[in-house]
């Protein structure tokens, strides 16, 4: 197993817009074919567009793409941009009729970071599409990742600016890689089980710990509801249908668990979506067991890459 890029795993291409401003934006992925996906949802509170047609029992074989973006559910009508851009290039599910663009898309609640008057719209989301490119996309303060942050437990004064992240690995010909916004009320952990960011302490000095804070409470003081989800996006190269990648979206969670805690709470709308956009002869196992690894990853990069900002401090800022 070893590190690829996450372009390397082919057969999509990943496009940021944001407005900087008002600190929301949103991510597309556009598969390059209409592509199986399955989709698994752990957290309390999701919002999200056309997530039924993933079940397997639905009629749609396969989406022509994934949008995530900020602005909670207001962010819905990103979509349709999305949708207008694959209409004017012919592409969607043929009904004999017309061609149906087919996007999945989850928000995250960014309203409290910048201007709750500003979300993303559907032009927002067509401009993300203009800009995917195949090059290793922007990592950080970008894209759904604009108005990210994590550690909110004790509301939004003691949390830390978050941001977007990926990683990629390959065993044998198989490749696997994870996309993500991490968006927690929880804080972020290291693979040796340190907290690296989240939750200030008092004097905003350094870390405190939100599962200590948690257990030594009797009950939850204050409104959790501060600006929550995380939301992520597994692509293989590996030929699946929507049943094992239901299953591998739902293992991809582990990579949430170990690197968030605590994870899928009442107050998140914790999601990921898995998409096959290649052909090559892949074990759910082993993909699942890689998709975990490379969300953990990924979510450890989206913090490290993340840059003060909203009156939010970053990572690189935090004086250890």
């Amino acid at each position: 197993m070893q590190e690829i890029g996450i372009m390397d795993v082919g057969g999509f291409q990943v496009g940021h817009a944001q407005d900087l401003e008002g600190a929301t934006g949103c991510t597309v992925i556009l598969c390059d074919r209409m592509s199986p996906a399955g989709l698994d949802v752990r957290g309390g509170g999701p919002a999200s567009r056309e997530s039924q047609i993933l079940n397997p029992v639905a009629a749609a074989e396969g989406i022509n793409a994934v949008l995530l973006s900020g602005g909670s559910a207001f962010g819905l009508d990103a979509a349709g941009g999305v949708q207008r851009y694959l209409e004017e290039r012919g592409i969607g599910f043929d009904t004999g009729v017309a061609k149906v663009p087919l996007v999945s898309q989850s928000c995250l609640f960014d309203l409290g970071v910048g201007s709750k008057e500003v979300r993303p719209t559907a032009d927002m989301a067509y401009q993300a599409c203009e800009n995917a490119s195949r090059s290793a996309p922007a990592l950080g303060n970008v894209g759904a990742g604009t108005g990210c942050s994590i550690g909110k437990y004790r509301g939004i004064d003691r949390a830390m600016k978050s941001g977007f992240g990926t990683f990629a690995l390959q065993s044998g010909p198989v490749k696997v890689g994870a996309l993500v916004a991490v968006n927690a009320l929880g804080d972020v952990y290291s693979p040796d089980g340190k907290v690296v960011a989240g939750l200030l302490d008092k004097k905003k000095s350094g870390l405190s710990c939100t599962l200590d804070e948690l257990f030594s409470d009797a009950s939850p003081t204050g409104n959790l509801f501060t600006g929550n989800t995380t939301l992520g996006v597994i692509v293989t190269n590996a030929q699946f249908s929507k049943t094992p990648l239901t299953k591998i979206a739902g293992m991809a969670h582990n990579g949430y668990a170990r690197a968030i805690r605590p994870v899928h709470t009442t107050a998140d709308g914790d999601s990921i979506y898995a998409l096959s956009v290649g052909s090559v002869p892949g074990d759910v196992n082993l993909v699942g067991a890689l998709a975990a690894q490379a969300m953990e990853m990924a979510i450890l990069r989206a913090v490290q890459t993340a840059k003060s900002a909203y009156g939010l401090i970053g990572l690189s800022d935090l004086s250890h």
